[in-house]
């Protein structure tokens, strides 16, 4: 993917590994839910099992990526950034005043790195849903594992410092992340000097927001690519909101070269802006949602590997190889070809009024392996300005 004068990123929305997905890794939690309708993690399971069959115990760590780690793989990206949606830890005691809470077990942190990321972003509504020890717990694990991290720490500084990926040519990716209070993280989770929390900004133009703007400009070194991780916004809706499409300029303007937005259950639109690119909401990827209903025209079910190409010289956006894939059994499969074109018709749709063009293409293993090759996955999707 980054061949050619073009660098390449894997990017995707919300991973969340906990709940049922937990319970059906080698390493489940107790089940036991402080919700107040559903009190048994394993009732997940069985939605999924309704609506789709039978989904194994005790599952190998990649079994809720499925097919994805193979198109990941194939798309050969220079970096990959995931939002992980999900305090890492055993501690039981859920912070009060919410009425949902996510969280895995340690021992089953491979489902996460079986997708191999570059940067883990912890700057969402549910990093600290089992309070600071949970958070200190997260950040204990995902750094025995290796893993970079933005968004959160034990203190301000830390919360507010981009990680730092090396790329080819001796470039650096930097990844900052924040939490805006639009897609529900709690104000009180803000760190401080004093207290770990998340970086968090009360709306797009508060102290916070204006703050990193300004970072952006003194951090960044020539060849430099630059990527802002935003949680933002509601669950549901294509429209995103003017304040935050305002403060995703703002970032370009200040020296962003990619906005990976994040918080919807559904793909909202993408937007070449200055010729960077902008994700609203990229959707969710990995969870335990599968036969929740409710909500069904936004068709959650279906789900998005963004895989982004950008000109290594000066980030400018080449174009976004989307790949369609459905949630079934808590497992990602390619998306039928219906579904595909049902995706096509809303993205293009929404995104036009923000300069860019959805097209069907071949799926990213018949480019790869060009015309000699067939074509086993079915059509994709290419984002272009336009």
């Amino acid at each position: 993917m980054g061949d050619g004068g073009l660098t390449g990123l894997f990017l995707c929305g919300d991973v969340m590994l906990g709940r049922g997905v937990d319970q059906i890794l080698p390493h489940p939690l107790d089940p036991a839910l402080p919700e107040p309708y559903v009190r048994d993690a394993r009732d997940y399971v069985a939605l999924a099992e309704a609506r789709s069959g039978a989904v194994p115990r005790r599952a190998p760590p990649g079994y809720p990526w499925g097919e994805a780690l193979e198109l990941v793989d194939a798309a050969r990206p220079d970096a990959r950034v995931v939002n992980l949606e999900t305090a890492v830890t055993r501690h039981a005691v859920p912070v009060p005043g919410k009425s949902v809470h996510y969280r895995m077990d340690p021992a089953n942190l491979p489902a996460l790195t079986a997708v191999r990321p570059d940067v883990v972003v912890l700057a969402n509504n549910h990093v600290l849903d089992y309070g600071r020890r949970g958070l200190d717990d997260t950040l204990d694990a995902l750094a025995a594992a290796g893993l970079r991290t933005a968004g959160a720490g034990r203190d301000a500084g830390e919360a507010r410092r981009p990680a730092a990926v090396p790329l080819p040519g001796g470039r650096r990716l930097l990844v900052f992340a924040l939490g805006l209070a639009s897609s529900g993280v709690p104000r009180d989770w803000a760190a401080t000097a004093r207290r770990g929390g998340v970086h968090f900004a009360a709306g797009p133009h508060d102290e916070a927001a204006t703050r990193l703007t300004a970072r952006l400009r003194a951090e960044r070194r020539p060849g430099d690519l630059v990527l802002v991780s935003v949680h933002a916004g509601s669950n549901w809706g294509y429209a995103p909101g003017r304040a935050e499409v305002s403060f995703a300029h703002a970032l370009v303007d200040a020296g962003a070269d990619i906005v990976h937005g994040h918080s919807s259950h559904h793909p909202r639109p993408l937007e070449a802006y200055r010729g960077r690119l902008v994700l609203h909401g990229c959707g969710d990827l990995v969870n335990d949602y599968e036969g929740i209903t409710g909500q069904e025209r936004y068709r959650d079910d279906l789900r998005l590997l963004h895989l982004v190409s950008v000109r290594t010289e000066d980030g400018a956006l080449e174009e976004v190889r989307l790949v369609p894939l459905r949630s079934r059994r808590l497992r990602l499969e390619r998306a039928p070809e219906p579904d595909v074109r049902w995706l096509r018709d809303v993205l293009d749709r929404i995104s036009r009024p923000f300069g860019m063009r959805i097209a069907l293409t071949a799926s990213p293993e018949a480019a790869s392996a060009g015309a000699s090759g067939a074509d086993p996955g079915g059509p994709a999707l290419t984002a272009r300005p336009g």
